[in-house]
């Protein structure tokens, strides 16, 4: 085991965030993912990332074929989910159910983080013109 999984008892992980490379997502400058916890490390339903969304940036609209549950680590940002937009703050939760067109921009001048977590399994991302 490394650094970053750390075995606790009956198969439960303890890995750390700032050990697991952060990945850039292709579908929006200025966001990068860090998957904390999915099916390689054993979680058999979900897997949790950590997106951070950078000061100008924003993310297209879109679809996925699964819902996303996500809280709102730091930042404010605007989150559109179908016609609407809310802004979002740390301690905020959302729903975003499978195929719902969805959106993100932070206007800030700080970046917005948050965790997402969804079902294990493949999705489709489909950009909405």
């Amino acid at each position: 085991m490394s650094e970053t999984d750390t075995p606790a008892v009956d198969g439960a992980v303890l890995k750390r965030t700032d050990a697991v490379d952060a990945e850039t997502v292709d579908a929006a400058e200025g966001l990068t993912k860090r998957v904390l916890l999915d099916e390689s490390d054993g979680a058999p339903h979900f897997a949790m990332r950590r997106f951070e969304l950078a000061a100008g940036a924003a993310v297209p609209r879109h679809t996925n074929e699964i819902e996303h549950e996500q809280y709102v680590l730091s930042g404010e940002y605007v989150v559109g989910i179908g016609d609407r937009e809310h802004a979002v703050n740390p301690g905020d939760a959302l729903l975003i159910p499978a195929g719902v067109e969805h959106w993100y921009r932070n206007e800030g001048d700080e970046p917005g983080s948050f965790i997402c977590v969804v079902p294990n399994g493949d999705d489709a991302i489909e950009l909405v013109e």
